[in-house]
């Protein structure tokens, strides 16, 4: 836990925006280490989601309202104590991160559409700073990226938003990329965002003043259940897979898992126990396509995040998807994103300037 400071910061007062409202319908008595205030530190990067940082800030508000007393405070940072643009265009104000940092328990760096940890560098070496410090690192939505760049992530599981998985796993390679909502590991504490956020916060408190608590919480919010770390994100192909036969589902697990060096129709029918005839006429009746075709639609889909979410090479996408000819790539993605992948960055390029 990081040495606390009561000294100004940036020449301004650190104010804990915890909820005065402390009448509740249930007492909650902790012990007094559990009365010690606990401090999150939420660094905003630019057009963070918003509705990330407000599920993970909500249940701290409700658990102080529930125990009656100020066990949560949170502060809001940015590099210079500036405001900070949310993806809905609404600011926030901060305060600067590396003085705060005295005050934080858990830091917890905040993504949203598009993250890009190259254009926002101060954020790793705010990183790397707090973890010599001691204290807990975390990432809300696309900002597992930020801690993968700052190399945080070597020899931990992690999770990140579903869109930006492929991108992660490309970026770190030690890593161990999971497709759960939330995921805690050590010193190390990484969410998909959004509504998961209440999930991996409910957790927190849990831990600190027990299960009861966190369960009031949830009530407190109309969170119909606490979802744990082996809950799997809804999204993507993995949402549309759930209700298949077992085979197709194997299948496409096999394909997802190698992406960069195809493998032949025959040799996954081999894997499944089915010959490549009966797997054509199950993907026929299930998905409305070929294994074959299927399997490109899987490497595109993977090309097209790669794009969106990292700055690597048009060609070093294509291998990563298992095209070795740029041409081939090209005529490919362009069949099933209807333009070209150079044009297709480019364009989400501008959309996030």
């Amino acid at each position: 836990m990081a040495q606390r400071s009561n000294a100004a910061l940036c020449n301004i007062r650190l104010t804990r925006n915890v909820d005065d409202d402390v009448r509740s319908p249930m007492r909650f008595e902790p012990s007094e280490r559990a009365r010690k205030l606990f401090t999150v530190c939420f660094l905003l990067t630019e057009k963070f989601s918003m509705m990330s940082l407000m599920s993970a800030i909500e249940p701290l508000r409700a658990a102080n309202r529930l125990l009656g007393f100020k066990a949560y405070g949170w502060l809001l940072c940015s590099k210079d104590g500036k405001p900070v643009f949310a993806s809905n265009e609404i600011a926030l104000d901060t305060t600067c991160v590396q003085p705060a940092l005295r005050e934080a328990d858990i830091l917890f760096t905040c993504g949203g559409t598009w993250t890009d940890p190259s254009s926002e560098p101060y954020v790793a070496a705010t990183l790397k700073s707090a973890a010599r410090m001691g204290i807990t690192l975390g990432a809300l939505s696309t900002a597992t990226q930020f801690l993968g760049y700052a190399g945080l992530l070597d020899g931990y599981r992690c999770t990140v938003n579903w869109e930006s998985a492929s991108a992660l796993a490309e970026c770190c390679p030690l890593a161990t990329v999971t497709n759960k909502i939330y995921e805690t590991d050590r010193d190390r504490l990484t969410c998909a965002g959004e509504t998961a956020a209440i999930d991996l916060m409910l957790k927190i408190i849990a831990d600190g003043h027990g299960t009861g608590l966190a369960l009031s919480v949830a009530s407190q919010l109309q969170h119909q259940w606490i979802r744990d770390q082996q809950e799997d994100q809804k999204g993507g192909r993995r949402q549309e897979l759930g209700a298949l036969p077992s085979p197709v589902r194997k299948a496409v697990r096999l394909m997802e898992e190698n992406l960069e060096h195809p493998i032949g129709l025959e040799t996954i029918g081999e894997r499944v126990k089915m010959s490549p005839r009966q797997l054509e006429r199950l993907f026929q009746r299930h998905l409305s396509t070929t294994p074959t075709r299927y399997y490109l639609s899987v490497r595109i889909d993977r090309a097209r995040e790669l794009l969106l979410y990292t700055e690597q090479p048009l060609i070093q996408v294509g291998l990563a998807v298992g095209f070795s000819s740029p041409s081939r790539f090209a005529t490919w993605f362009r069949h099933f994103q209807a333009k070209r992948p150079s044009d297709f960055r480019a364009e989400h390029r501008q959309l996030r300037a």
